[in-house]
């Protein structure tokens, strides 16, 4: 059984997903590497808000970058997030 504090950082983590730019983002995470400006670009927001965005999912530990001159790429670090991504698209095809 998991215990009263796991329950709680996954309440929080499940919070940060909870947002439909990140969950996108996540969705094309999950198929590779993308900067922060292609990540904006495919959901539609600008790149101040996307960099947002993928800050709080980095800080709950769902996401990591790396820095290629200019350019910030980010990648899927949890790898249960293939998991609950599946889940919440064959509920919400």
């Amino acid at each position: 059984m998991t215990s009263l504090e796991g329950m709680e950082e996954a309440a929080k983590c499940l919070k940060t997903l909870a947002h439909p730019h990140r969950l996108r983002m996540v969705q094309l995470l999950l198929q590779g590497e993308y900067t922060v400006g292609e990540l904006a670009k495919s959901c539609g927001i600008q790149s101040h808000m996307a960099s947002e965005h993928l800050k709080l999912m980095e800080r709950c530990g769902l996401l990591s970058n790396r820095r290629e001159g200019r350019k910030i790429f980010y990648k899927v670090t949890e790898p249960h997030l293939a998991n609950i991504m599946a889940c919440v698209e064959a509920r919400f095809k």
